[in-house]
């Protein structure tokens, strides 16, 4: 099957029992990788002159369709599509269209995407009709010099404009902005002020050491967000929120703009106690953590039957071996991390 004629497929219709893992947590978000693909190459995720996978180890749409079915089936309620840049994925909107299917039955409760908003002028209204409600996008500098060289291949006019379209289109926009020492630590600021002025939310995303990105060094770009909440409070007021979406992110209230501001804190506070997603790449392999090795092949069972019990039961039993946490460390020994995975495989 290509990705220009799907198949369409039906998911069951039969009542799951849910998803639990050995610490009780109940797994109700998925985030899939839909491509390792992308049009930019930012220095903290890829390397410059990334090999790509092969089409026949990528699963096609239908096969993705069938896979987050399944999950959905087994009770996910929250789906994100990540990459690489997944609206750079041929016929992504076909995809798309049938997930919503889940939305107007009720058993999804969001379908989401996080993109580098480069496709956004394109897709906005399309994604918008199909119950898209809410965008994560990735923007780690507002100086277009800057931007150029944290992407590489990244056009920043093409950013803004992406996200004026997602704004005309009615879809909420979150900024997530890694921090990086050296690099935009002195925006920080700025980044508060723009959003609050937008109206998007931002969330702050410590740098996570996953693959090799071609000699760049992560311990010269770790900045903690410890430090960094420090000093933004040289300028806003933060208050403590209970807001929450599902993701990792703790959220202040920045009295000054009246908008949200997220920490995600992979190193300097680990935030596994609650984690309720997996992961899926676009190979169809599993991970119960971001940060452990630990997978799931979904691939094997998916192509060997059309019947998903195969699949299904395969999910189960990968959920069973999700960990309590990860073990992510940035020091002088560990610059790589413990993951050898770039963050474009796995979707973030």
């Amino acid at each position: 099957m290509s990705d220009t004629q799907p198949v369409l497929h039906t998911a069951s219709d039969n009542a799951e029992a849910p998803l639990v893992d050995p610490f009780q947590r109940a797994i109700t978000y998925l985030r899939v990788s839909v491509t390792d693909r992308c049009d930019f190459r930012c220095v903290y995720c890829m390397s410059e002159d990334m090999t790509f996978l092969p089409k026949s180890e990528v699963l096609s749409l239908e096969e993705l369709d069938r896979l987050c079915s399944s999950f959905v089936d087994l009770g996910v309620r929250k789906l994100r599509l990540t990459g690489g840049e997944p609206l750079v994925r041929r016929n992504i909107m076909w995809l798309i269209e049938r997930l919503s299917r889940h939305l107007d039955s009720g058993q999804l409760e969001e379908l989401t995407l996080t993109t580098n908003a480069s496709q956004l002028t394109r897709y906005a209204d399309q994604l918008a009709a199909c119950g898209v409600k809410r965008l994560n996008v990735s923007l780690d500098t507002l100086n277009p010099d800057k931007f150029k060289a944290i992407t590489r291949w990244g056009k920043y006019d093409k950013v803004m404009e992406g996200l004026q379209a997602a704004k005309r289109a009615g879809i909420s926009i979150k900024i997530n902005t890694v921090a990086l020492k050296n690099v935009n630590d002195d925006e920080i600021d700025n980044l508060v002020s723009w959003c609050g002025d937008e109206g998007f939310d931002l969330t702050f995303i410590e740098v996570m050491p996953m693959g090799d990105i071609g000699g760049e060094d992560r311990l010269d770009q770790y900045y903690p967000l410890s430090q960094l909440r420090q000093d933004l409070s040289r300028n806003w007021t933060l208050e403590e929120s209970q807001h929450k979406t599902g993701g990792p992110a703790r959220y202040a209230h920045c009295k000054e703009t009246g908008g949200r501001i997220g920490f995600i804190t992979p190193l300097t506070h680990n935030f596994c106690e609650s984690c309720n997603r997996v992961r899926l790449t676009c190979t169809g392999t599993l991970y119960m953590c971001l940060g452990q090795e630990d997978a799931a092949d979904l691939r094997t069972p998916l192509r060997e039957s059309d019947d998903d019990a195969l699949v299904k039961q395969t999910i189960r039993e990968a959920i069973t071996r999700k960990p309590k946490g990860h073990d992510f460390i940035i020091d002088r020994d560990n610059q790589q991390g413990v993951s050898s995975r770039h963050m474009s495989v796995t979707g973030g």
